[in-house]
């Protein structure tokens, strides 16, 4: 192989590898941020026809329907527990440490966005409200097709807070 050949041969290898630790670089950062949607159903009985559960600690968004009475807040703290439910039945409980969206609500549909703590649990460190009763994001709305929102009910002494 005469000298030019083999100088072209060895930049055009370089180059080559260079891409290619390039391109590996890049997707491994962007492993690290991507958040896969999950349901309560799908995170309990897994996602698709393999049932492809996450593991624990990864990184993942779950949406549902806040479960009408799940709601505790520690007096102490901004922590917050509560529970989620879609179309499928399953319940899954949601830990986050912060303010809530103003609106949120029991009855509400919400998207968090956290660690799965355990099978049921993720602790979360951003939750979503969705704004009106038109709009859903279009996995929630899929995960939701048949049910109706709770109402919330209100007391006399909520309403009359309210007016006030």
């Amino acid at each position: 192989m005469n000298p030019r050949r083999k100088k072209r041969m060895t930049l055009l290898v370089a180059v080559v590898v260079g891409l290619s630790v390039m391109t590996a670089l890049v997707l491994y950062a962007l492993q690290q941020n991507i958040d896969l949607f999950y349901t309560p159903t799908e995170l309990v009985q897994g996602k698709g026809k393999d049932n492809i559960k996450p593991e624990v600690g990864q990184r993942l968004r779950i949406g549902g329907l806040v479960v009408p009475g799940s709601v505790s807040r520690d007096q102490q703290s901004l922590k917050v527990s509560f529970d989620l439910i879609d179309a499928g039945g399953e319940k899954v409980t949601v830990l986050f440490d912060g303010i809530l969206p103003d609106l949120f609500r029991e009855g509400q549909g919400i998207v968090a966005q956290g660690n799965l703590e355990n099978a049921r649990t993720v602790n979360a460190f951003e939750v979503l409200a969705k704004h009106d009763e038109e709009y859903m994001p279009a996995e929630v709305a899929e995960a939701l097709k048949g049910m109706e929102h709770f109402k919330p009910e209100y007391t006399e002494e909520q309403l009359q807070g309210s007016r006030s």
